[in-house]
Parts: C-alpha cells; sequence; structure tokens
C-alpha cells in the first residue's frame, strides 16, 4: 500500500507522505512513525487519505537538527559525538535508558538487562536459547582452531560461523535483528569448549557460561556474582569496540558481522584484554604475599598498573563497587580481595588511583579458578548485548553517516610521479 501524494497548496504549507519524509531524513519509514511517538515529528492523516502525511518545515528543520548533532566530529573539542538513548555515564553513575544500571544488575538477569536495553521492555524470566544448527556450526568452526586460540578468537569465528546458517541475517528490520541477537549470544557461548563435562547446561546464559570458564561446580554466590558481573558490562556507551559496531551498522553490514567488528577491537590490551593483565598482577601479588615488590617491578618494566583508574570516572568506578560487594559474600574470594585492596592502597601513597571493574573481574577469576583470559570472554560475551543495541539504533539513522573526512596534511600536491 503506498502512501498518500503530498497535499498541495492546504493551510498549513507543503505536506510529504511518508516515504518521502524517510528519503529525506534518510532513515526507515518505521523510523518516521518512531519520531512522530518521541514528539519529533507531528503527522497528520488527510481526510479520505490511507497514510499520515507530514508537514514539508519541520522535516526539513529535523533533518538539519539530525545533521548537525548526529554526525561524526561534532562533539565540542573536534571529540566524537553520536546521538544515542542507551546509556548515558554521569558523575560516577551510568544508567542504561534512564535506569541505574547497578540496581538493574543487582536485581535483574544479563538476558533481561539485554531485552530492556534493546526494547526498552522488561520480560521477567526472558532466556535465550541456540538452535542446534547454529550452535553445532559455531562448536565445528571453533574446534578447529588452534589449541592456543584466544576467547575473543573463537567468539568471533563462532559469530561468522553462525550467521552463515541463519538465512535471515541480511534482513535488518527490528524484530528480525532482535531475532539474531536472541540466537547469537547463546550461540556464543555454547560454541566455547567445555571445562567440566556435565548432562545439562542450565537455563541462564550465566550457568551455561561457567562451564565454559571453570571447571568447578558453581555455588549460588559465584553464580550471582557472574551473572551481575556480564549484567555490568552489558554496554558502557561509546566505547571503542561499540563505536566499531555502529560504523558497521552505518555500512548496513549484518548483526553478525557488525559484531564481529566489535569482537576485532575488544581484542586490543587496552580495552577487553585489561582484565587478564590484572588477573595475573593479582596472583603474582599472591605468589610474593605482598603488592610493594610487584608493583615495584611493574613500573622498572614501564607497564602501567592494570586494574586502576578510569577515565570516564574521576571518583569509584560504580561497576567496580557493586562487584565488589557481591565477592565480599564468597567465602574463599578473602585472599584475592586482600591483594586487591593492596594493589590499590600501594599504588596510592603516590597515584590515588580507584579500583576499576577490571580488577574486579581479576578477583572474581582468580577466586573460582578461572584462567586469565576468563574475564576477556565474560566482557565479551557481555558487551554483544550492548553491540546489538548499538546496532538497532543505528540502523534506524541515515546510512553511511559515519564517513568523517580525513584532515590531510601530506605534500601538497601536485607532485611529481615518483
Amino acid at each position: 500500500m503506498r502512501d498518500q501524494e503530498p497535499a498541495l497548496g492546504r493551510p498549513g504549507g507543503r505536506r510529504l507522505s511518508t516515504r518521502e519524509t524517510a528519503e529525506l531524513l534518510g532513515v526507515k519509514p518505521e523510523t518516521v512513525y518512531a519520531y512522530v511517538s518521541r514528539g519529533q515529528l507531528s503527522s497528520r492523516r488527510e481526510p479520505g487519505g490511507r497514510g499520515s502525511t507530514f508537514d514539508a518545515k519541520e522535516v526539513e528543520a529535523l533533518a538539519r537538527r539530525n545533521r548537525r548533532e548526529g554526525t561524526v566530529g561534532s562533539g565540542s573539542g573536534g571529540e566524537l559525538s553520536v546521538r544515542t538513548r542507551i546509556t548515558l555515564i554521569e558523575k560516577d553513575r551510568y544508567f542504561f535508558r534512564g535506569v541505574d544500571a547497578t540496581e538493574l544488575a543487582a536485581r535483574r538477569s544479563y538476558e533481561e538487562i539485554a531485552e530492556w536495553l534493546w526494547t526498552g521492555r522488561l520480560t521477567p524470566g526472558v532466556t535465550f536459547t541456540a538452535p542446534e544448527a547454529s550452535a553445532a556450526a559455531a562448536r565445528r568452526a571453533v574446534e578447529a582452531l588452534p589449541e592456543h586460540a584466544g576467547p575473543t578468537d573463537r567468539l568471533r569465528v563462532a559469530a561468522i560461523a553462525a550467521s552463515v546458517e541463519d538465512p535471515m541475517r541480511f534482513d535488518l528490520s527490528e524484530d528480525a535483528v532482535l531475532g539474531t541477537a536472541r540466537i547469537l549470544i547463546p550461540t556464543l557461548v555454547t560454541a566455547l569448549p567445555r571445562k567440566r563435562h556435565t548432562h545439562t547446561d542450565g537455563d541462564s546464559l550465566a550457568q551455561r557460561l561457567w562451564g565454559r570458564l571453570t571447571g568447578r561446580i558453581e555455588d549460588e554466590t559465584s553464580l550471582r556474582a557472574l551473572d551481575t558481573a556480564l549484567g555490568l558490562l552489558v554496554d558502557h556507551d561509546l566505547a571503542a569496540s561499540t563505536l566499531a559496531v555502529r560504523v558497521a551498522a552505518s555500512a548496513r553490514a549484518h548483526a553478525y558481522a557488525a559484531v564481529s567488528a566489535g569482537f576485532g577491537v575488544l581484542e586490543g590490551p587496552l580495552h577487553g584484554a585489561a582484565s587478564g593483565l590484572a588477573h595475573r598482577l593479582l596472583l603474582d601479588v599472591l605468589d610474593e604475599g605482598s603488592a610493594a615488590p610487584v608493583i615495584a617491578d611493574e613500573l622498572r618494566a614501564g607497564r602501567r598498573i592494570p586494574g586502576l583508574g578510569h577515565r570516564l570516572y574521576p571518583g569509584e568506578d560504580p561497576r567496580a563497587r557493586v562487584l565488589f560487594a557481591l565477592l565480599e559474600e564468597i567465602p574463599n574470594a578473602g585472599p584475592a580481595l586482600a591483594a586487591a585492596r593492596d594493589i590499590v592502597a600501594t599504588t596510592a601513597r603516590h597515584t590515588p588511583l580507584h579500583a576499576n571493574v577490571d580488577l574486579a573481574l581479576a578477583v572474581l577469576t582468580v577466586t573460582c579458578g578461572m584462567a586469565a583470559s576468563a574475564g576477556e570472554t565474560i566482557f565479551a560475551v557481555a558487551r554483544t548485548a550492548g553491540w546489538i543495541a548499538h546496532a538497532l539504533e543505528e540502523y534506524g539513522e541515515r546510512p553511511l553517516r559515519m564517513r568523517p573526512s580525513g584532515h590531510y596534511v601530506g605534500p601538497q600536491p601536485p607532485q611529481p610521479l615518483p
């Protein structure tokens, strides 16, 4: 059914059809109605017409505002600025769609928080399940990797393999992308090699992930800490990996490919791998019995101390605060917690930095007998839900808007042919 053609010469000026409005704004028709629901556009159904019409001047003003506010490089000081309704970081707190993220993580499962980010609706008790075809393809691909492959290698390969099994991957409608998300995340977990063989994986994603991270039998408190860690890490505004996902989505890459772009950036030592460095530091402190000689060796080697400070939190990292409180309830977490406190106190003599979430994750992974790479796995699985939320948001924006212009500083043309 076609929208009504624009009405001309009527009171209020020229009217645009939904199709024309979408084309002028560079968005999908359904996004036009989202603008209406948010109060950013007004619509009117013409007498006898079958579709809504929109005031041309109002649409043009919104298009100008979108170009001004939503393009790369529009932030003050030349920083990147992208309009988003997902996460706000403010005054040592952060919020998911306006709700305190730490309270959500303390009270809701990872899957429930993911649904909240994606849809703005809470779905109590929701669980994600991977279809056997998708899970089997991902497992085969991961099993073909060398034994020394890292966790992000495995997850990236699993995402690519799962995408080939999904004939609907190129459908970028909201319902299709949400279906992909609910399949992809459990597929990633299922594809990871087991540390302990059991007859069942459990219902929650945290239960399934536990058996891929450690051979120990889970207890309720430790499992709750893992699930809370997943919820705390689900999104953190425009982190480097999230920006990569939005660039891919801006180019209309499908959700699997966008997530794969995120994994590529996450693997850097300044991002997803930071908790592994903190894990090894904790083990060294536990072996030495004191943080002082370990910190001295790190500084002598010219390395920064992992697990301390965060550029977005001048005070305490709220994610670390929540996770440390939960770790206090795990009986055998005492030594690792004491080592973490020693690290903070030792460095605070000269640089008063608070512990960040990487150090809290390291305490969790050390306490639960996990490998140093386990924190990276937790981070990557958790952040996949946030990446999907950002991809969904970007699919509703003008295509290819993530295209900054380079500031050329090379030799001025014309130069002689080399």
